[in-house]
């Protein structure tokens, strides 16, 4: 494959949402971009062909879970992670500063980095700055993140700023260690500052002024309300180059995503639909449906005849509540399968409504499908 520079075009724009292209060495992401997640090389339960299939773009890989399991050296002695894992298109890895936050009691934290232990062996393994960067480069990503720490909120104001500005020095020795990578790929710098709106500000004033290809608002959606959330993201994207692509990491729901996405955001990721798809949970137009409850155990229509996903056209209701509630793997696989395309119709629902200039009565028209509800069975 060509190795193309990385690069972002801004294609079109309706208030502050957004619809561009992020150029990568392994193809093009359509922005807004939902990213399925492939923590240890892979999407759960999801062939590769399948989540291409879905319509994704790009996926993302965890490099805290592939240091430990096969190991970074190895999988760039396989021919690096998209060979690994029969995925030719783009990868985003994130850094492994989101377990600096769920492994805490495994975790020592300070200048110099984080030293884990292990939650597979017990191990002591270290990860800087450096060596963040040293294995996303081994793996061959597309785009990698910066180490950073994210903490829970709510957290006292004191420890929200000591992160913010770790993260900061952080991502200046990330830059020098990414220094000379080859053509295509790009590092992303991380917005911290919990839930203050004055701190985030502060954080993304300086990560552009340490200068990054793109940059990410990390830290939301681990504790607190909806509401702060998207404000956090309202307040701080603006400050946001607008000729660089916004990926809101680790988050969310299609309301998360819908909303964030109407204050700029271009690039998600989350576990969401294919967590819940394994326990039973499927996302429609028509807004969530659990499979487990006993009115589906009966009713022959399809999950979702107007989706564009076969497995939600062609397999009864009663089919796949009886799947779910016998622990067949077919299960939570087709859900997942049926989710991910959710997500990518959503997706794709916004560029084209924002290429459009009517993402209003897109968001509109879809948050009111959502309030109506699934329609129930004639019979029920």
């Amino acid at each position: 494959m060509d190795q193309q520079n990385f690069g972002f075009r801004l294609i079109a724009t309706d208030g502050a949402a957004r619809a561009g292209e992020v150029t990568t060495a392994h193809g093009v992401v359509r922005t807004p971009a939902f990213m399925p997640v492939g923590t240890q090389a892979t999407v759960k339960g999801v062939h590769a062909a399948t989540v291409r299939a879905t319509g994704a773009d790009i996926i993302l890989g965890n490099t805290y879970h592939l240091m430990l399991r096969p190991g970074a050296e190895r999988i760039a002695a396989l021919g690096g992670l998209h060979k690994f894992m029969n995925w030719p298109h783009p990868i985003l890895t994130d850094s492994g500063g989101f377990q600096v936050m769920s492994l805490s009691e495994l975790r020592k934290l300070d200048e110099s980095g984080v030293t884990f232990r292990s939650h597979i062996d017990g191990a002591m393994v270290a990860l800087s700055p450096e060596r963040a960067i040293e294995i996303q480069n081994l793996l061959d990503s597309d785009i990698v993140m910066q180490l950073d720490e994210c903490l829970k909120l709510p957290a006292a104001r004191e420890e929200i700023e000591r992160a913010m500005r770790l993260s900061l020095r952080w991502g200046e020795r990330c830059k020098r260690a990414f220094e000379g990578a080859g053509p295509g790929r790009a590092l992303f710098g991380i917005v911290q500052g919990g839930d203050d709106p004055k701190l985030r500000l502060e954080s993304a004033r300086a990560l552009v002024d340490i200068g990054f290809p793109g940059y990410a608002i990390g830290g939301l959606a681990v504790g607190e309300p909806q509401q702060v959330m998207l404000q956090i993201v309202e307040e701080t994207a603006p400050a946001l180059p607008a000729d660089k692509p916004r990926y809101l990491m680790g988050v969310g729901t299609p309301e998360d995503l819908l909303e964030a996405a109407a204050c700029g955001i271009d690039m998600f990721d989350c576990v969401l639909p294919t967590r819940n798809g394994r326990h039973g949970l499927a996302f429609t137009r028509r807004g969530a449906v659990n499979l487990r409850n006993a009115r589906h155990a009966a009713d022959p229509r399809p999950l979702d005849e107007g989706s564009a996903c076969e497995a939600a056209r062609t397999y009864s209701r009663a089919y796949l509540h009886h799947l779910i509630r016998t622990n067949e793997m077919l299960g939570p696989m087709l859900l997942s399968e049926i989710n991910l395309a959710y997500y990518q119709e959503l997706m794709g629902g916004i560029r084209a409504a924002t290429r459009a200039g009517r993402f209003a009565d897109f968001r509109a028209a879809t948050r009111s499908d959502w309030e109506r509800g699934d329609i129930p069975a004639p019979n029920a």
